[in-house]
């Protein structure tokens, strides 16, 4: 929303800018000038997207592929477009910001922000996960009811379905708000969670399947009916804080994956467009909580990730590490010495109170 810029600067107040994603997904669209003058973009041929980008400090060993997916466009597709857009917002505007809010934490993407920080002089402020500041703050939370964010209507009922449940037992899995897949993709999903044999909490979207409904086989409900919920939206935070939620098979948009690692369940990560390709790298190569699908689905690997992701030796590690990242979150924002803490305090006091900002 830099438009505002002009406005504010005219009326003398702050303004302040908010990345809605990931700090690594804004360190990774910075690059886009290098990777222009050195010929990957725009893409040219799809044989590059396994070339590991060795230069970006911070995320040594990325690959193409795992950058965001609007920095991989040719120069014939609407993205195309829109990356010039956000790399203008983002090298151009960023740096005449008060400030710069991330939904993050210091601990969890300190690698990256350190490199930002020599890139903006802008002072970013880490303030994150942001949704479990309201946790802190029950009236808030009772005020804030009238206007929630979620595109689609939350059904509660999942929430004493999963009240039956032992704890760690259930896979949810929730595509998020906009990612669509094929007919034939959710059906590879549909018999891959079957053929798993545990029990899982399934989101399907009307309008998940690409130009048509989503209709899942009458085989495949009959075979789950014992195991299976099936809904149409749901409260997520009251789904993945729940016990009895063991692992999260998500498109790994920014919420979805910053709300799955604050309340410490691992992931199986199938990421889509945009950022989520960047978030599932750092899930799986830097953080330790997920399990990359290849974008050709098919059952025999879900089937295989599930149960890895529920019962074998590489989910066990990964619950380790999300439960790990889990108390460091909560440090963050929970600490009057969390990182967090201080820094939303700083940015009232520094930016929005005018106070003058410190070392």
């Amino acid at each position: 929303m830099s438009f505002t810029q002009q406005v504010s600067e005219e009326l003398g107040v702050p303004n302040v800018g908010f990345w809605t994603s990931s700090g690594c997904s804004l360190w990774a669209f910075t690059q886009y000038p290098k990777l222009v003058e050195q010929g990957y973009a725009p893409l040219k041929d799809e044989s590059y997207l396994d070339t590991i980008i060795d230069w970006i400090p911070g995320m040594e060993g990325i690959r193409l592929k795992h950058l965001p997916s609007f920095i991989r466009a040719t120069v014939d597709e609407p993205s195309y477009i829109i990356i010039k857009y956000i790399v203008e917002e983002i090298l151009d505007k960023i740096p005449k910001f008060s400030a710069l809010i991330l939904n993050t934490f210091d601990m969890l993407e300190s690698d990256v922000l350190q490199q930002m920080a020599t890139k903006f002089p802008v002072v970013n402020y880490t303030i994150g996960p942001l949704h479990r500041f309201l946790l802190n703050n029950p009236t808030q939370v009772e005020d804030l009811k009238s206007i929630g964010s979620n595109l689609w209507k939350e059904e509660t009922h999942c929430l004493e379905w999963l009240d039956t449940k032992k704890p760690n037992s259930v896979v949810y899995v929730n595509f998020g708000s906009v990612t669509v897949m094929s007919n034939e993709q959710l059906i590879e999903f549909a018999w891959g969670l079957a053929n798993a044999k545990m029990d899982f909490l399934w989101i399907v979207r009307s309008n998940l399947v690409m130009g048509d409904s989503a209709i899942l086989p009458h085989e495949f409900l009959a075979e789950t009916k014992e195991r299976c919920l099936l809904g149409g939206w749901c409260p997520q935070e009251q789904v993945l804080s729940h016990p009895s939620i063991g692992g999260f098979l998500t498109h790994c948009g920014w919420n979805s994956t910053f709300e799955s690692l604050s309340y410490g369940v691992p992931m199986l990560c199938w990421p889509f467009f945009a950022d989520q390709q960047t978030n599932s790298w750092f899930n799986c190569n830097r953080w330790g909580v997920g399990m990359e699908i290849d974008s050709n689905v098919k059952r025999e690997v879900i089937e295989e990730l599930v149960r890895e992701l529920m019962v074998g030796e590489k989910g066990k590690e990964m619950k380790e590490n999300a439960l790990n990242w889990k108390k460091l979150a909560e440090k963050a924002i929970n600490s009057s010495d969390g990182s967090s803490c201080m820094n939303f305090d700083k940015l009232v006091s520094h930016v929005l109170l005018g106070k003058g900002l410190s070392p």
